[in-house]
């Protein structure tokens, strides 16, 4: 009887696993509760994507993001997903980031005090999960929307366990509670774009990378995300005062910037309860079920090293050298889509 998969969650990540099974020939249906993919903590992000420069050598983390990066230039190209590819610029960094960079082999230069990341890029997040979707259908996947999963999915041979905010009652289904995820806020505010033409990155600290201001790939600019630990899954309103700080922030990294934005939104990253990151692996609990959870902020960017990670070390798939099809993803600003459906809900 041939192996069937089921991945669970239609956020960047789950799409970009079924699209990455079903190229490889495998029979993959995707649940999503949600009438819509890709509006969740996926399609409340910040679109941007990283290169990895900052991150923490030896961990999952750092290795996946850096893997995605080729795998996603084919993909973003093949498939026709926007992307502006505007560098990033670090103001006053230190010399162990542009260290850091180095040893992790992506390329960096200095301009006086700051640090020019010239591969980092923006997209927009839920033309990139559409896209995803597309191409797995193309495949032979099958994308089940409004469809909660209610039990431990017993016709496939594998679940795949790429549910986010709720990835740890997937796993309790199966017996499962090795790990628990505890949302992040982060809130943004737009402006309409006065100019700026590149990602301004804060120093990052342990916990966050910090509030960013950047160019989106709708004409706008973004300011954020904060980053607020919370026990409620539903809570996805921006706080009045994290509206006013990010307003005097953007103002003070643009001198002149128009203080009256046009859109405010807030997102939910899934971040491990007791400070897990990157839950990816077999269950010691079911021999069917694998946990791809506690994807925090990175997801987007990592999302295709996930999956290529996830098919070929875990689940032995080879890949199959297959081009892709053009798709007309949104192009419309991801922000109001993923709001709208919230409102919605």
């Amino acid at each position: 009887m041939p192996v069937s998969y089921a991945v669970v969650g239609g956020g960047v990540v789950g799409s970009a696993v079924a699209m990455t099974l079903a190229r490889r020939g495998c029979p993959v249906t995707l649940f999503e509760a949600e009438s819509e993919v890709g509006v969740g903590a996926s399609g409340t992000n910040s679109g941007v994507l990283h290169t990895g420069f900052d991150a923490k050598l030896g961990e999952l983390e750092t290795a996946l993001i850096l893997r995605a990066a080729p795998l996603r230039e084919r993909a973003v190209d093949g498939l026709g997903i926007p992307v502006l590819r505007c560098g990033a610029r670090m103001r006053n960094a230190p010399s162990e980031i542009e260290e850091n960079a180095r040893v992790l082999g992506v390329p960096v230069t200095r301009d006086g005090a700051d640090l020019l990341i010239p591969g980092e890029a923006v997209t927009n997040p839920i033309a990139m999960t559409r896209a995803f979707c597309a191409e797995a259908e193309r495949h032979g996947a099958l994308i089940r929307l409004g469809e909660a999963v209610q039990d431990d999915l017993p016709g496939f041979s594998v679940v795949l366990n790429c549910a986010g905010l709720c990835s740890d009652g997937v796993a309790r289904r199966f017996g499962d509670d090795s790990f628990a995820i505890r949302p992040r806020k982060g809130e943004f505010v737009v402006f309409q774009n006065p100019g700026l033409s590149e990602i301004l990155l804060p120093v990052p600290s342990p916990r966050t990378k910090g509030i960013l201001v950047f160019p989106t790939v709708t004409g706008h600019i973004c300011c954020g995300p904060t980053a607020l630990d919370l026990d409620d899954k539903s809570d996805w309103a921006v706080r009045p005062e994290a509206r006013a700080s990010l307003i005097e922030q953007a103002c003070a990294a643009l001198p002149g910037l128009e203080p009256a934005p046009v859109f405010a939104y807030a997102g939910l990253r899934p971040a491990g309860a007791n400070g897990e990151n990157y839950v990816i692996g077999w269950s010691a609990y079911s021999d069917r079920l694998l946990n791809i959870a506690a994807i925090r902020s990175t997801g987007l960017t990592a999302a295709l090293g996930i999956a290529d990670y996830v098919c070929t070390d875990l689940l032995g798939i080879d890949d199959r050298p297959v081009g892709y099809q053009r798709v007309d993803p949104p192009r419309g600003p991801w922000w109001l889509r993923a709001a709208h459906h919230r409102r919605l809900a």
